[in-house]
């Protein structure tokens, strides 16, 4: 049974720490949307475009910048992960191919993703993928290894101080990360 308590400055005192607690759950809710929307408008936290984008190329021959892949998968995933070569020079308007190979190790077909994220984060806004493995969850069935295509391109508007562009990608287990976040 619920205690209700009589005095009037009780009832108003619990209704007031309920709606407390209502409000700070809906805030807690609604984080995570508030700070994509956050990241996706100001290009916090290294985010790039989550869909293919054109572009028309227009190479500045005269600067080069270099493009460090760095690849981990999450301690849930049963995947190698790796991208084909370490880094690369690139012309700022120039397009331009790299690979990453996954390789599911279980003994069961899997669903990953690949999340991304670029340093510094002031390039990330500069930073374009035009097709990229991680715009879509990649199936794998037991055993598979896959090359994974990603291309891109850094526009020539990426600020004079930026030589050097990191470009990370983390690799998770789909099923696996649903499995702990219903938890």
């Amino acid at each position: 049974m619920f205690f209700v308590p009589e005095n009037r400055n009780h009832r108003s005192l619990i209704a007031q720490l309920l709606l407390m607690t209502v409000a700070m759950f809906g805030f807690g809710f609604l984080l995570v949307p508030l700070y994509d929307v956050f990241c996706e408008i100001t290009g916090f936290g290294g985010r790039t475009n989550a869909e293919a984008k054109s572009v028309i190329e227009a190479p500045d021959l005269t600067r080069e910048i270099r493009v460090e892949f760095v690849t981990t998968v999450n301690e849930y995933a049963q995947f190698k992960f790796a991208a084909d070569m370490d880094s690369m020079s690139v012309n700022p308007g120039k397009m331009y191919f790299a690979t990453f190979t996954a390789t599911n190790l279980a003994s069961d077909d899997k669903i990953a993703q690949a999340v991304p994220s670029v340093a510094p984060t002031t390039a990330a806004e500069y930073f374009t993928k035009i097709e990229c493995f991680c715009f879509e969850s990649q199936e794998f069935v037991a055993g598979e290894e896959r090359a994974m295509p990603l291309q891109f391109i850094v526009n020539p508007d990426l600020p004079d101080y930026v030589d050097t562009i990191t470009l990370s990608y983390t690799f998770f287990d789909t099923a696996r990360v649903a499995a702990i976040t219903e938890n």
